[in-house]
């Protein structure tokens, strides 16, 4: 593996009702302690499943309520599967509930194909979200009041600045700014303005309503943050009912604060703007007073999960669209044929911590080839076929034999291998010559044809071009299931599948998508990192016959080449590699 900053972790109702009885207050932040087990369970608490339980043991909680609030301007990728394993974690292990709620506040990059697919991710996971789907846009009306309370009470002013001049009064992290000329603006001139702007009086960028915090204020994000900017465009779920919108900061405690919200868990980037999130709570007449809490962010290896970076891989056609397979979203991973159980797994496996790292993406491949390989059936599929004749076999005999599901798994049944004069096997296992540690089949040597016969190679037949495009061999009689009578063992077992009684199909193998450990660290261009072997189509692969019934999504163990499913897209029979059988990083999987 490459060098890096690369770790294993260390384990792992409604939208307008006013959930009251459900509110807590919470007066001190709670301290880690890292010896602190769960009463009957061995495992350690990590640090919010301790805070959680302290504050529900001295009656600070008195019933615990998460959320789950992603912005649907994208699709969820990998690092949002593990906020959801979290706050829906949380919930179930608390008895309380999680909701689903979508901070949409800005119509410019939202659209409703990024909310179906976020509950669809949700649900496919395995998770249910308490009552009704949330949205932030439930709320503007009460966000607006509450924005008149804050310019009543002399908090919140309308601001003329540009984007330009209003970065320019912001100051620096090491320099203070400095109040903006409309600042001391009267409160009736402000509640005025206010209104006019959401009647549509202005141009966008012409105002915005900012608290009056502190300009010298040594978090930045104190110093007088936009509440409302002014956005003509029309909103998913409102329609053309506003032409302002409330920035994410303004609507985000709030929010909490209406659903009831007990505990806001983040991520380690909001952790600079807890102290808006606490102000806004401490200066609005807001039913509960929820408290947030961060967490390190997912970050993989050879990896890229900024939506918008995602979004330009889809844009410039570098893949076929959110949910391509070699995208790291929950869609592409699903297709591409990952379980819901492993990423799950794997989200337990990584822990919760206080800080950000990078995770090795050969734990998220662990994850995947361990639940399948306990929970996949086999097949067989030969990826690049090449005919084999058996000269001592009846053409117009046949034969079927008997195959288990699964090693280890009496539930998965058995399946039947038709068997004639004719097989494919794969081109990687046959040789004119080759040297001992070759285990596969060869001029003058043994091999077996996995769960059939022993077969002996006679001769290699070419084309003009010298390709070898069959080959002539021999079976050796009464060695189904038992070694040859003369003494003389194969050297290696193989795949295969009957000419006569076989079904083409096209499989694709998808591999990493990037072959920069940090693709997108430092000055460093992305896009110039993209693997030009993450996707190899093969067109003439022959499959068993019982794979022509395969459902969309279903996944397999083809033996020795690694792990697949049949695409949940495409009309026709295609397979996707989700992962081969082994990390072979770099190599063939076989």
């Amino acid at each position: 593996m490459a060098n890096g900053l690369t770790f294993f972790a260390s384990a792992l109702y409604t939208a307008n009702t006013f959930a009251l009885d459900r509110a807590c207050i919470f007066m001190t932040d709670t301290p880690l302690g890292s010896a602190e087990t769960e009463a009957g369970n061995d495992k350690p608490l990590n640090f919010l499943e301790q805070i959680i339980k302290k504050d529900i043991d001295e009656g600070r909680c008195n019933g615990l309520v998460t959320r789950f609030p992603p912005e649907p301007n994208g699709y969820l990728h990998i690092g949002h599967a593990k906020s959801i394993c979290l706050n829906f974690g949380l919930a179930e292990r608390f008895g309380g509930v999680c909701n689903l709620r979508f901070d949409d506040t800005n119509p410019a990059k939202e659209e409703m194909e990024y909310v179906e697919a976020i509950k669809a991710d949700v649900e496919w996971l395995g998770f249910t979200w308490g009552g009704d789907i949330k949205y932030a846009s439930n709320y503007f009306d009460q966000f607006y009041g509450w924005a008149q309370h804050l310019i009543k009470n002399g908090k919140a002013y309308v601001c003329d600045l540009n984007a330009e001049q209003a970065r320019e009064y912001r100051g620096t992290l090491k320099e203070g700014g400095k109040p903006s000329p409309y600042r001391e603006r009267s409160v009736e001139e402000n509640l005025d303005l206010l209104e006019r702007m959401k009647n549509g009086e202005f141009d966008e960028g012409a105002k915005t309503l900012r608290a009056k915090i502190d300009m010298s204020h040594g978090n930045i994000n104190m110093r007088d943050p936009i509440l409302y900017r002014i956005r003509k465009q029309s909103h998913h779920q409102t329609g053309d009912k506003w032409c302002i919108y409330p920035s994410y900061d303004f609507a985000h405690g709030q929010e909490d604060a209406i659903e009831g919200v007990t505990h806001s868990i983040c991520t380690l980037e909001f952790a600079d703007h807890r102290p808006l999130y606490e102000w806004f709570i401490e200066n609005l007449p807001v039913p509960s007073k929820p408290k947030q809490y961060e967490f390190g962010r997912l970050n993989l290896n050879y990896t890229v999960t900024s939506k918008r970076k995602l979004k330009q891989l889809v844009d410039e056609g570098v893949v076929t669209g959110w949910d391509d397979p070699r995208m790291p979203t929950i869609a592409g991973y699903r297709r591409r044929g990952y379980t819901p159980a492993a990423i799950r797994k794997f989200c337990e496996m990584i822990g919760v911590t206080k800080s950000d790292g990078v995770v090795d993406v050969a734990m998220l491949e662990h994850a995947i080839r361990d639940d399948l390989d306990k929970n996949a059936p086999r097949a067989m599929c030969v990826l690049n076929p090449l005919k084999v004749t058996l000269t001592n076999y009846p053409s117009d005999k046949t034969e079927v034999f008997t195959a288990a599901g699964h090693p280890n798994r009496d539930d998965l049944q058995s399946r039947e291998l038709p068997f004639g004069q004719v097989v494919y096997i794969d081109k990687e296992d046959f040789r004119e010559e080759a040297n001992k540690k070759y285990k596969r089949l060869v001029i003058g040597k043994r091999v077996r044809l996995r769960n059939a016969y022993v077969i002996e190679a006679d001769e290699a037949i070419k084309n003009d071009a010298g390709e070898i495009i069959e080959v002539k061999a021999r079976i050796i009689e009464n060695t189904v299931g038992n070694d040859p009578e003369d003494g003389v063992k194969p050297k290696g077992v193989i795949h295969w599948v009957a000419a006569h009684d076989c079904v083409d199909a096209e499989v694709r193998l998808y591999d990493r998508l990037f072959v920069d450990e940090a693709p997108d660290a430092g000055n460093k261009d992305f896009m110039e990192t993209i693997n030009p072997e993450s996707l190899t189509v093969l067109t003439n692969c022959k499959l068993e016959k019982s794979l022509a019934m395969a459902t969309a999504g279903q996944g397999f163990q083809f033996e020795r080449e690694g792990y697949f499913c049949r695409d949940a897209k495409e009309p026709g029979l295609v397979f996707n590699r989700t992962i081969g059988l082994r990390d072979s990083w770099g190599k063939k999987d076989a």
